[in-house]
């Protein structure tokens, strides 16, 4: 067994997992910048060892005790013992050195995190489920933090209700199936008014396992969907789908979703986040809006409440169906959506390309919207909004409006979408140069 060091945490990794550098640089979860820690040398790699905590000899100022009996076991959060506001902090640090580091910009003005409730936040997730032998039981949830078998958890706090307490009703109910060995994952929804369930299935369910299905079903108001394939074979367990949907009260919308549709999971942030981003753009009745990776239509709805005309395009064509379906839903006429492949597509040659717009909003995915830029840059606009899951991309693509096609980056600011993890979201506003 390896010795028991000690050293001062000096960062966090993306992982959450504290750098010490005593002698070989070891990575210590459970720690926290600016502690003195015992720990032991776990697992060698030829850059680093991974380390296992002994001791908090020094604790941070910001050190709080996780709420959650399963923080450390569980991989769904990685920074439950770090205080709300000091992980918010951490995150508008990392963003400002990946902004300085990668795209070698920086906003002239840096604004507050957006905040929302750190928990019960989490409307969408998907859960791994496995049947245990030794334990003669499923079991629901996260991955370990540090191995690759599903945590054993009765409860999680970052789920919105009911979910949050549904995490053992549902180990319960795999572990009574008959095919319960062929249950490999599990994925919750929740909207504002109605929860589903995806069972994931690798055999038929039985008479009996589909009428255990139903009483879950019925006892918790949620509806179950089972998926036996692809996401294409997604489907109600009785073909009635949930009514799910959020709202959007500043701009008296309301968005339905499949349950496998991306949407962001922190509703209360969304609404921050859509507000901010129409505050920033700032259209009017004379403006065109481009929104690029429009999804179902989550910024282009209200951005239709201010603008003149915006155009959402997207390369999930479900998606699109449901954005044209909430468009018509809310009242909508001067919003239309297109299907695009924004990594690939000769954008410039679509037919809603040719008027030109005035403001663009980005949303893409963790790659960015790298492919599109050029092509932006020429259209000119005044505003562009990025709103960005990954401070790497965000921090490139900036760095070529910035230096390559003239913008200046005007404000750039963290948001909590995700408390309690090492997700950094963001978001930047650039004006034309």
């Amino acid at each position: 067994m390896d010795a028991i060091e000690v050293g001062v945490v000096e960062a966090l990794n993306h992982d959450g997992d504290g750098i010490v550098k005593t002698g070989k640089t070891a990575f210590v979860p459970g720690v926290l910048p600016g502690e003195t820690v015992r720990f032991r040398r776990a697992r060698r790699h030829r850059q680093h060892d991974e380390a296992q905590l002994v001791e908090v000899l020094a604790p941070a100022a910001d050190r709080v005790e996780p709420p959650c009996p399963h923080f450390g076991v569980c991989g769904g959060c990685a920074l439950q013992h770090l205080a709300p506001p000091a992980q918010l902090a951490a995150k508008a640090s990392e963003l400002a050195e990946t902004l300085a580091r990668i795209g070698r910009v920086a906003p002239r003005e840096w604004l507050a995190p957006l905040e929302g409730p750190v928990w019960n936040y989490r409307r969408r997730a998907r859960l791994s489920a496995r049947f245990v032998r030794k334990k003669e039981r499923s079991l629901v949830g996260f991955r370990e933090r540090s191995a690759p078998y599903v945590a054993e958890i009765e409860s999680c706090r970052v789920l919105a209700p009911p979910f949050d307490r549904l995490v053992a009703p549902l180990s319960e109910l795999l572990t009574g199936l008959t095919i319960r060995e062929r249950v490999p994952q599990v994925e919750i929804s929740a909207g504002d008014r109605a929860r589903a369930v995806i069972i994931r299935v690798l055999s038929a369910p039985s008479t009996q396992d589909l009428a255990a299905m139903r009483a879950f079903g019925a006892a918790h108001d949620i509806t179950i969907y089972l998926q036996p394939g692809g996401l294409d074979t997604v489907a109600p367990l009785d073909g009635v789908p949930a009514p799910l949907d959020y709202g959007l009260p500043e701009f008296d919308l309301r968005l339905a979703f499949e349950p496998i549709d991306f949407i962001q999971v922190n509703g209360a942030i969304n609404r921050a986040l859509v507000s901010r981003a129409v505050e920033w753009l700032a259209p009017g009745r004379a403006d065109r809006v481009l929104d690029l990776f429009c999804g179902l239509g989550n910024f282009t709805l209200a951005l239709a409440r201010r603008a003149g005309e915006v155009v959402g395009v997207e390369g999930d064509a479900g998606l699109l169906a449901r954005a044209r379906a909430n468009a018509v839903r809310n009242g909508i006429d001067n919003a239309s959506f297109h299907v695009g492949n924004l990594a690939a597509d000769d954008v410039e040659h679509s037919r809603w390309w040719a008027d030109g717009f005035t403001h663009v909003l980005l949303d893409p995915p963790r790659a960015g919207a790298r492919e599109v830029l050029p092509a932006i840059a020429r259209l000119a606009p005044q505003g562009i909004v990025y709103v960005s899951c990954h401070p790497g991309t965000l921090a490139r693509d900036l760095g070529v409006l910035v230096h390559e096609h003239g913008y200046v980056l005007q404000a750039a600011g963290v948001l909590d979408m995700f408390p309690h993890t090492t997700h950094v979201e963001s978001m930047a506003l650039l004006r034309r140069g």
